[in-house]
């Protein structure tokens, strides 16, 4: 299904969406037209699901990133769903996961200071009721990246992802 080309252009948009596509098929070895219609496969099929612009955080006063643990209060759908919604609902949020172990959700907010996250917080607690809530802010972003290995988009016998090994 998918082949070490698609893999090199999946590793070359990762690093720049806006890289021409002239440029991209060179650097893989095909002619324009079969690199297009490879990238619009990759999007047909989900596995590219968008190309955005990533805003540094700093440089739009948003320095600050808090990771918020969260325990519910009880494990049922109603109460999920107005959690989600308030995810949702809340920009600050960039992130957000359920958990195994301790912790149910995890959230990853960012704001431009500690009064700002004060404010996402009550808005949150005024609006849902937690069981526990586990805040932590960040000292210092040691990785960040959107871009992830590629290398298992083909199995170890050359299958998809999707397909069995043989």
């Amino acid at each position: 299904m998918f082949d070490a080309t698609d893999q090199r252009i999946l590793e070359i948009l990762q690093r720049d969406a806006d890289y021409p596509v002239a440029r991209i098929a060179e650097d893989v070895g095909l002619s324009k037209t079969p690199c297009w219609r490879r990238i619009r496969r990759l999007e047909e099929l989900g596995v590219v699901r968008r190309r955005v612009a990533l805003v540094d955080h700093a440089k739009a006063n948003l320095p600050m990133t808090v990771f918020i643990g969260v325990k519910a209060p009880r494990h049922e759908v109603k109460w999920l769903e107005a959690f989600r919604a308030l995810v949702e609902d809340t920009e600050e949020i960039v992130e957000a996961y359920r958990l195994t172990g301790q912790t149910d959700y995890i959230l990853k907010i960012v704001v431009p200071d500690i009064a700002r996250y004060d404010l996402v917080y009550k808005r949150m607690i005024a609006r849902l009721e937690f069981s526990e809530v586990n805040s932590s802010i960040a000292m210092e972003e040691m990785k960040f990246t959107t871009a992830v290995p590629v290398k298992y988009l083909i199995g170890p016998t050359g299958t998809g992802p999707d397909e069995e090994a043989g």
